[in-house]
């Protein structure tokens, strides 16, 4: 296992999470994870695997969902898989129906599965599917679990959690449109549905994850030498939320990037123009 940095040690202190008082609180429950076969959602499935609890492990990669279950369930956890591709809605639906006929309903929805793309607007031009299929997996595919489960959530008085970006709160970076436009949209879809929500009875979380070290990043040539997050960190962090039931939980910086967002926006994209300026005459874009 990689060990943290100075920098990563200060930028994400460890996070203390009691996991007896995790499991007394989903004990006995159901856990659906999207996106379970890698990275947090992988993580997060192991961590709780050591609890008596229900998983429900959804993700495209079907060999590798039962590796994980076959390893889970030598602990506490019993666990059931579903391969299933959520930007497809034919797949989509038939994992909503195996969630609605469950005999103990479903408790908690962690929506981690996700997409994200890092490409110019010049390299675009011809590549509105990456759009679309971003929307497809980071926007719609949540909001229509969601809808979905509803009433299965009200009944149990059940949580859902969204793995979100830190993104979300900041100045949008080039290149990333797509991924930050499908985020943000599931983000603010969330927060104004979940008054309603909690009306109901159904509490909301929303988790501001930065930059986190995941087989999703390793394209992103950028990234490899970028202070990161572990996806055990991440697992941790979500895993207690499941007992705080807190609103929003978010790296102790992220109010600071937020301030510096709303002071700073002309000078940083004053600043952006003359680095892509700069990069276009060089002939680099990375």
């Amino acid at each position: 296992m990689r060990k943290p940095s100075l920098l990563e040690r200060l930028l994400y202190p460890p996070d203390r999470m009691e996991e007896k008082k995790l499991a007394r609180v989903l004990q006995g429950k159901t856990v659906v994870i999207t996106g379970a076969s890698s990275g947090i959602g992988e993580r997060l499935a192991y961590l709780l695997g050591r609890l008596p609890v229900h998983l429900i492990l959804a993700a495209r990669r079907e060999e590798r969902l039962r590796a994980i279950k076959r390893e889970i369930e030598e602990g506490a956890a019993q666990v059931s898989v579903f391969r299933a591709d959520l930007r497809k809605e034919d797949e989509l639906e038939s994992f909503l129906a195996f969630l609605h006929q469950l005999p103990g309903g479903v408790d908690v929805v962690v929506s981690n599965a996700g997409l994200s793309i890092r490409r110019s607007m010049e390299d675009s031009l011809d590549r509105y599917h990456d759009f679309t299929r971003t929307m497809a997996i980071n926007y719609f595919a949540p909001v229509r679990l969601l809808l979905s489960v509803i009433p299965l959530l009200r009944q149990k008085q059940g949580q859902m959690i969204n793995v979100s970006t830190i993104n979300t709160s900041l100045i949008p970076f080039p290149y990333f449109a797509a991924y930050q436009a499908s985020k943000s949209a599931f983000d603010t879809w969330l927060r104004s549905s979940a008054p309603e929500l909690h009306a109901m009875g159904i509490a909301t979380t929303s988790i501001y994850l930065p930059l986190v070290r995941t087989p999703m990043i390793l394209p992103t040539a950028a990234y490899r030498n970028r202070p990161a997050m572990s996806a055990d960190h991440a697992a941790r962090i979500i895993a207690k939320s499941m007992y705080t039931k807190r609103k929003r939980v978010m790296p102790w910086w992220l109010l600071f990037g937020q301030l510096a967002s709303l002071l700073f926006r002309g000078p940083w994209e004053a600043a952006m123009l003359g680095r892509l300026r700069n990069r276009r005459n060089d002939g680099g874009d990375s």
